[in-house]
């Protein structure tokens, strides 16, 4: 994934609700529920410098995020947006969120990756309740300034029908992979994967993913030292890692990605 600056999408008549201090401004379109088809695409706006950490090239975060909702009979076809403005002591700090129904419930959650100015990031859930778009679940912060974690996406990895979520924390450092699920309303730690990474420090992009390859899934990244494209299993207890082939460039995560061999 490529960062880049986004735009605001574009909006309908818009009320603003503010949840509290420690939580984030949200700004909803006042449509009736029975209007409301689920969320249909998400994006990071409100550039901001507030949080200089740079692991993604830049000095630019991001403060807000705008969530799409699709409009249905019998009110009109369109979309409502539905705008999150985190405090300052947030930022996101991602490329872009990532569109998952974590739930089974035929609509998509929001993965987003959020930072805070001295306990670092966090995964946090966003979903549609009703009218109104919150945040459901995270994980704990990391526990200090800077330190970062970077999604690879969301799939059911053991074929069990429930759906894991995979990042790596902090890919420069820790360069660990992390499964977790959500069960129930909140997030649970499953397993975990030393020695990979899918971001060198600086560079604008995320590498890897999710890979569905001959009836397997597979979490595709680095290994710790860029030396090797490495694929990642889960079984529902372990993980298990193996070698694909030499990384020569990112073109080689993207080949594994597409089931090409290398």
């Amino acid at each position: 994934m490529q960062r880049r600056r986004q735009g605001a999408l574009w909006s309908c008549l818009v009320a603003v609700f503010l949840l509290g201090p420690c939580g984030p401004a949200i700004a909803q379109t006042p449509v009736p529920v029975n209007c409301i088809g689920g969320i249909s695409g998400a994006t990071y706006t409100s550039a901001t410098d507030r949080y200089p950490h740079g692991a993604l090239g830049d000095p630019w975060e991001w403060g807000a995020l705008s969530v799409s909702i699709a409009l249905k009979m019998p009110c009109r076809a369109g979309l409502s947006t539905s705008t999150i403005v985190l405090p300052q002591e947030l930022v996101f700090e991602d490329v872009a969120p990532i569109l998952a129904d974590l739930d089974g419930d035929g609509e998509p959650e929001v993965l987003t990756v959020e930072s805070h100015r001295s306990k670092g990031a966090r995964l946090a859930i966003y979903a549609r309740r009703g009218a109104r778009v919150t945040r459901i679940a995270a994980t704990p912060f990391i526990g200090q300034r800077n330190r970062w974690l970077a999604q690879l996406g969301a799939a059911d990895l053991d074929g069990d029908g429930r759906i894991e979520i995979a990042y790596v924390d902090r890919p420069h450092l820790a360069k660990t992979l992390r499964i977790w699920r959500l069960e129930k309303g909140a997030l649970t730690h499953i397993a975990d994967q030393p020695d990979v990474t899918n971001h060198r420090f600086g560079e604008k992009s995320i590498s890897g993913g999710i890979r569905h390859c001959a009836g397997n899934t597979e979490v595709i990244t680095a290994d710790a030292d860029w030396s090797h494209v490495v694929a990642t299993r889960f079984d529902g207890h372990n993980t298990q890692m193996r070698v694909l082939g030499r990384y020569t460039g990112p073109e080689s995560l993207n080949s594994a990605l597409a089931c090409r061999p290398l």
